[in-house]
């Protein structure tokens, strides 16, 4: 009899690893995996790229008029690697840097952001068998999945991990500070928005993986799926 599918969400707070292991997840399930944050970062990089950021200031209404012009995409490599593409672009090692990543929670807590990223995503998932993780996964964007996962950390367990990242994909001038102060403002934001606030659903099985290793952290929640498809 064949394993029924079903909608995974993970949620959690910034670079606490939930991509990781969601791609993790869906390889070995063979499931879709969509990197929703991806898509906000993304939507952060066309701003950037087309001067709509002053500072903590977004030009709203100029990005409004935009919003119809920015298509992303998700394609998988000779690799097996999922990567995100702007308006035709690849630009996965864009989304990826400081400069986004100090922007984009502003990007994500504009409404109208969030509503045309959530229509896509809930497009995206319509079929089951995906594996997304964000912010706003198990509450908004599939409040019905049949998997949730609320995944943290501590900032400084985060900051870790991110600035190791960072600096093996060769940046050498971002701090460990900066990258400390980025996430725990990130964090703030996140939690604190008007729109799709960040919060574990009262669903979701709560993770935290501070010390736990990637391979287990995998294991877990491969098991956790394992219990809600038989």
């Amino acid at each position: 009899m064949a394993q029924k599918r079903i909608t995974i969400a993970i949620d959690g707070h910034s670079s606490c690893g939930k991509s990781t292991m969601a791609k993790a997840l869906a390889k070995r399930i063979g499931y879709a995996y969509i990197d929703t944050g991806a898509m906000y970062r993304a939507v952060t990089l066309y701003c950037l790229d087309n001067g709509m950021i002053d500072g903590d200031k977004v030009n709203k209404q100029r990005l409004r008029r935009h919003m119809p012009k920015i298509e992303i995409t998700f394609k998988v490599d000779d690799e097996g690697k999922s990567n995100t593409w702007l308006n035709g672009r690849n630009v996965e090692k864009d989304i990826r840097g400081m400069e986004v990543s100090s922007k984009v929670s502003l990007i994500a807590a504009i409404g109208f952001v969030r509503r045309a990223m959530v229509e896509q995503q809930q497009a995206m998932g319509r079929n089951k068998g995906i594996v997304m993780d964000g912010r706003d996964i198990g509450t908004v964007v599939f409040p019905d999945a049949e998997f949730k996962v609320f995944v943290t950390a501590s900032a400084q367990v985060r900051a870790e991990r991110r600035f190791k990242e960072l600096q093996s994909k060769g940046d050498t001038t971002t701090t460990f500070d900066e990258v400390l102060a980025n996430v725990v403002e990130r964090d703030r934001i996140d939690s604190t928005r008007k729109e799709s606030p960040l919060r574990q659903a009262d669903d979701a099985l709560l993770l935290d993986n501070s010390n736990l290793t990637i391979d287990e952290q995998n294991e877990w929640l491969y098991n956790e799926f394992l219990k809600k498809v038989k």
